[in-house]
């Protein structure tokens, strides 16, 4: 009930506001987040510590600053997202070479997306079924607050794109694929695995780190060919999304060698800009 009321009663009102006057609103968060509550400082710190050994204090924390103010404005274009008109969602979010996608769906077959929680993804959801010609399928984790859950997937999927969970996500792929039905599949693969038995173990960000596979496991029993896209900041709302094929004849690569290689792509993307990566989320609580 008290999700229910946040959300109706206070982020929707506040969505029907202009994104410009959210991002005003975003700065007041901003210092709430860093100096007030200091929302999973340590765990920030940490993983930054760990993965740029190089950096100096003073550079951590200019990281540090710099991501929570990305996550504060992250958090006003979520609200913006409960009713963002499809319009607005073409000039702010588009894609640089929707064609690396679009050829496949002309031969016929599905895709699968692979990124990270960088930039804003949220939005990508939404757009998903509106950037391609395939039907759009955001694959992600459940989240424990099922009426919260209920209600982001309710703005997620307003234009098209379908969301489905690890409960599902084995049915959806069947299902599609048996029907002949191109889709493109959009699978953030960058989270801590549920297990650490269960995944696959490499160098990432100057760490030992275990990373899930599903992308690839499905890429090699469907044979869909994989794509890595980068989500890039033009400025303040307003992102351009850039296609990079990893492989479309996934069965000819090496065990694990499509997992590798976007551990390689996203190590670069998060290097590039690492303000935008997800910081906040205890990537490394397991140990290798």
């Amino acid at each position: 009930m008290l999700t229910y009321f946040f959300i109706w009663f206070l982020c929707y009102p506040l969505a029907l506001l202009p994104l410009a006057l959210l991002y005003v609103l975003a700065g007041p968060l901003y210092l709430v987040l860093n100096y007030v509550v200091r929302y999973r400082r340590k765990v920030i710190l940490e993983n930054l510590r760990n993965s740029f050994p190089e950096k100096s204090p003073k550079e951590i924390r200019k990281i540090k600053n710099r991501y929570y103010w990305h996550l504060t404005q992250i958090a006003v274009e979520m609200v913006k997202m409960l009713v963002l008109p499809r319009c607005i969602l073409r000039k702010r979010y588009r894609c640089s070479n929707p064609e690396l996608v679009n050829r496949y769906f002309d031969e016929g077959r599905s895709v699968i997306l692979m990124s990270s929680h960088y930039n804003n993804w949220e939005w990508m959801i939404l757009a998903l079924d509106e950037m391609f010609k395939h039907h759009g399928v955001g694959v992600g984790k459940p989240n424990s607050d099922k009426v919260f859950e209920k209600l982001v997937n309710r703005a997620r999927t307003r234009y098209g794109t379908e969301v489905v969970f690890a409960d599902t996500v084995r049915d959806a792929f069947e299902h599609y694929e048996s029907q002949h039905i191109p889709v493109a599949y959009m699978m953030l693969s960058d989270q801590s695995p549920n297990s650490k038995k269960r995944c696959y173990v490499t160098d990432f960000l100057h760490q030992r780190t275990g990373m899930i596979f599903g992308a690839e496991h499905f890429a090699r029993k469907y044979n869909i060919p994989v794509l890595y896209y980068e989500v890039i900041k033009e400025r303040m709302g307003k992102y351009r999304v850039d296609m990079q094929l990893i492989t479309d004849t996934p069965n000819d690569c090496a065990e694990y060698g499509i997992t590798q290689r976007y551990v390689e792509l996203l190590e670069q993307t998060i290097r590039r800009k690492p303000q935008y990566w997800l910081w906040s989320h205890r990537r490394w609580k397991f140990k290798f």
